[in-house]
């Protein structure tokens, strides 16, 4: 059997946006019978939270919509990050710029938005709530939710199992 497709996310600090995307595609996989042929995780471009858990906020919005963050910690990518994983989504601009200044250049096609992967919503990134309200968590919500069902149907034709 081959290895299973893996999937990083990658945010600013990783407390929000890609623990909150890593939840949510966990979530939709698992549901999907697939968890041992995809493999999740998240990382942060910098370590301002090494080891914490994901922001209260993110993580009580996502537990409104069924998705458990709590197990989830706080990592600064790895150089490792880059040849481990099939695909690494940042969920902006200033982030994916900045793996693109770190990632060797054999692995710089594993790098995308994770926005590309939307079904319904256009927007050209996840946008940062850390220094916003609820609409701001829920916006995130609405985006990674979205998504991450493009992300199946990737995942689903890239290694076609349990179809």
């Amino acid at each position: 059997m081959s290895h299973p497709y893996s999937v990083l996310f990658v945010c600013m600090g990783n407390i929000c946006r890609s623990p909150t995307a890593a939840g949510v595609f966990r979530h939709k996989v698992q549901a999907l019978g697939l968890q041992d042929h995809v493999t999740v995780d998240s990382a942060g471009t910098h370590n301002y939270h090494p080891n914490s858990p994901p922001d209260a906020r993110s993580q009580e919005h996502a537990a409104r919509r069924g998705y458990d963050l709590s197990p989830l910690r706080a990592r600064q990518i790895r150089d490792a990050d880059f040849e481990a994983f099939d695909l690494i989504l940042a969920m902006d601009w200033d982030n994916l710029a900045l793996l693109q200044d770190i990632c060797p250049p054999e692995h710089q096609k594993k790098l995308r938005r994770l926005t590309e992967f939307c079904l319904t919503s256009d927007s050209p990134v996840v946008p940062d709530p850390y220094y916003d309200g609820a609409p701001a968590f829920e916006h995130v919500l609405d985006l990674v939710e979205d998504a991450c069902e493009g992300l199946v149907r990737h995942v689903r034709k890239t290694r076609p199992v349990g179809t």
